[in-house]
């Protein structure tokens, strides 16, 4: 079967994006761990593995349409320099991963390729609960900060 190119262009830009929240996250884990903070750095490797899974599920796709993988064009990583930054940063990566998905999913919809539509649409779920966690890891780290 043969991917539209618009459908091919989806699934690359998707797929550099889930690396290079990889390589972000990982990062970070590293980073997070040089801090002394395990836990967050734990944290912070649930989320590559999480990335990593959605980058698996898109080169499946993309296999099965014969759509070379072109994750080429990565994000630089941005570090920042205290936990907070961190955060704003990662929230920054998943709201522009929700637009990719909600474009993505849209396009399969108008389109009528219903199953390609659900596949972005579930990693469209992933990223907003994502989303959620860091804005929940924000209001605790905030909570803290008060006391």
């Amino acid at each position: 079967m043969i991917a539209n190119p618009r459908l091919a262009g989806f699934f690359n830009r998707a797929l550099s994006h889930e690396m290079a929240a990889v390589q972000q996250y990982l990062m970070q884990s590293r980073l997070a761990a040089l801090w002394g903070m395990g836990d967050l750095s734990s944290h912070f490797r649930r989320d590559v593995d999480e990335e990593l899974a959605h980058a698996e599920r898109l080169m499946e796709r993309m296999l099965y349409f014969g759509i070379p993988a072109n994750a080429t064009q990565l994000s630089p990583v941005r570090l920042g320099r205290t936990v907070a930054e961190i955060l704003d940063i990662n929230r920054d990566i998943e709201l522009e991963a929700v637009r990719l998905y909600e474009e993505a999913a849209g396009y399969c919809e108008r389109v009528r390729d219903y199953e390609n539509r659900d596949i972005f649409a579930a990693i469209l779920q992933e990223e907003i609960a994502h989303l959620e966690d860091i804005g929940r890891m924000k209001k605790s780290l905030s909570a803290t900060e008060v006391l």
